[in-house]
């Protein structure tokens, strides 16, 4: 019963790789055929180049994260889970979301589809869902509850467990880098100031729970204390570079309101001016 055991968990591993791969492969099939059909209808306007390839090296980020050799020794290494938490829940959200899929998709789709599409993006669900608070939540707050709790231990104990927690990490990574630096239409969205606040609050609390990893405060993580140790500087350090990348893209989209005064535009009538005779 052991070796059967073994056997069936040996052959499992190649078979997600497999999916995943297949998964990331099929998604930049369908962002390159969409961007080819952006072209052909407005070629005026086209597709940016750019744009592609960050969407390309947003899954190749994901790639690296999820195959092996990173994939497989996740499962026993935290450190090498630290690093996979980076690359699915940090730096591929930013690439992937800096391709702008949803503008894309809202180019390529019937015009009665892209409006449905829009109708719920104004939907009031939507906009709570995509708010900076929310998103932060979702992204930053949930660390505190995964690692300080047996969460972590539990799901790290299951192959479901894993992929639920790189389901999460890109789900929330996505939506708060679209929070804050996002070029996809986001109604509501607060201004510049208050997502850098947002993005000033991520920073604080990742170098806590960084720093409560290192210190062993509160941690419920089963495993050796050096692996911990060395996961929270990964965590530290990769986050620091990762969020500032963020805060570059926000100040590269920034294009600050030009306020024009009326006065400028029709001058006030000097204090001699007269009114015109009434007819």
């Amino acid at each position: 019963m052991d070796g059967m055991h073994h056997h069936d968990g040996a052959t499992s591993l190649p078979w997600t790789s497999l999916t995943a791969l297949l998964i990331l492969v099929a998604a930049a099939g369908a962002y390159l055929l969409a961007a080819r059909q952006a072209r052909r209808r407005n070629r005026a306007r086209g597709w940016s180049t750019w744009r592609t390839t960050s969407f390309l090296a947003g899954l190749a980020l994901l790639a690296v994260g999820l195959l092996p050799p990173l994939g497989t020794a996740a499962h026993t290494d935290f450190r090498a889970h630290m690093a996979q938490h980076m690359l699915i829940g940090m730096y591929a959200p930013l690439a992937l979301v800096l391709a702008a899929p949803l503008t894309l998709l809202l180019r390529t789709l019937p015009t009665s589809t892209a409006r449905q599409i829009t109708a719920v993006l104004h939907s009031r669900p939507a906009r709570v869902l995509a708010h900076p608070a929310t998103a932060l939540a979702l992204s930053t707050g949930s660390l505190g509850v995964l690692y300080f709790t047996p969460l972590y231990n539990t799901a790290s104990g299951r192959p479901v467990g894993h992929w639920l927690l790189h389901a999460h990490f890109l789900a929330s990574g996505c939506l708060f880098a679209h929070a804050i630096a996002g070029p996809d239409p986001a109604p509501a969205r607060p201004g510049v100031r208050a997502r850098l606040v947002y993005l000033g609050v991520a920073i604080a609390a990742h170098a806590l729970i960084a720093q409560a990893l290192y210190g062993g405060f509160f941690v419920d993580i089963h495993a050796p204390i050096g692996q911990v140790q060395q996961g929270a500087e990964i965590m530290y350090y990769g986050g620091d570079i990762a969020e500032l990348l963020l805060a570059g893209a926000l100040m590269a989209a920034w294009r600050p309101e030009r306020r024009t005064k009326a006065v400028t535009m029709s001058p006030k009538p000097g204090p001699r001016a007269a009114a015109p005779a009434p007819r």
